[in-house]
């Protein structure tokens, strides 16, 4: 099974942001940190509003709220798909704000992502979709097929190696999504409404092997509005209505 190890073999020119990063010593033991956010986009709409939340390496954390509350914005601001209006976002001592180019890149190999709609590559097979981010990060042929029977084999694929897109059910396209997020063995794994488009039983499936992945050692940050999911697994979880976090929030520290 995948083992999932933290970096730290990050570029100097990454860790040139650390000054900055050590004025939050507090957050030493944290893989993500929201300082004061702020998002706004040019027609005036308020994304979030002055968020600040931190999450520390190894944790699980249930990021829940209405369509529309800002959810997938504060998941889009911490690999850099979206940059703050306001604030910092530090992710594994890393500001992300501030990273370009190849810079960004290394931090975004450090991150697993997984969709609601599974993005998907029509024309590849399960193995092929799995492994295509490998290929382009010029990973050798023999470290590929070490690391994909192991991932296919932890999310039950391994016998759809072969098979394409379009010949798997909703849970089993959402599995690859899944594989494909972790055969680099990122310490960081997002997950943005990944149940959205299941059943209750593919639902829990999935969450299931978020939580084992989670075991390993990868932290797992994933937004959804199942109530009942969220009840069932107890996590920590933090709550995003109108742009703002939820200060009731347990076990999770917002400030």
């Amino acid at each position: 099974m995948p083992v999932l190890i933290t970096p730290r073999t990050t570029e100097k020119s990454i860790n040139s942001e650390e000054s900055k990063t050590q004025q939050h010593s507090r957050g030493a033991n944290a893989m993500v940190q929201l300082h004061s956010i702020t998002k706004t986009y040019t027609n005036g709409c308020h994304a979030l509003v002055d968020v600040s939340l931190e999450v520390k390496h190894q944790e699980f954390l249930f990021i829940t709220g209405p369509s529309g509350s800002g959810k997938s914005t504060l998941l889009k601001l911490l690999y850099g798909e979206e940059l703050p209006t306001q604030g910092e976002v530090i992710v594994d001592d890393c500001n992300v704000k501030t990273l370009r180019g190849d810079r960004l890149s290394l931090l975004r190999r450090r991150i697993g992502i997984v969709f609601q709609d599974y993005k998907l590559i029509p024309q590849r097979t399960v193995a092929e979709n799995v492994t295509f981010v490998l290929q382009a990060q010029g990973y050798t042929r023999k470290e590929i097929q070490r690391r994909l029977e192991p991932t296919l084999k932890l999310v039950g694929l391994l016998s759809k190696a072969d098979c394409f897109p379009d010949q798997l059910s909703g849970g089993e396209q959402q599995r690859v999504s899944i594989a494909r997020a972790i055969v680099g063995t990122p310490p960081l794994i997002l997950a943005d409404e990944p149940t959205g488009n299941l059943d209750p039983d593919n639902s829990w499936q999935v969450m299931q092997i978020l939580q084992k992945l989670n075991t390993f050692g990868a932290t797992v940050i994933v937004t959804t509005h199942d109530e009942q999911l969220v009840r069932r697994c107890n996590h920590p979880v933090v709550q995003v209505r109108n742009g703002r976090i939820d200060r009731q929030s347990s076990r999770v520290h917002s400030h």
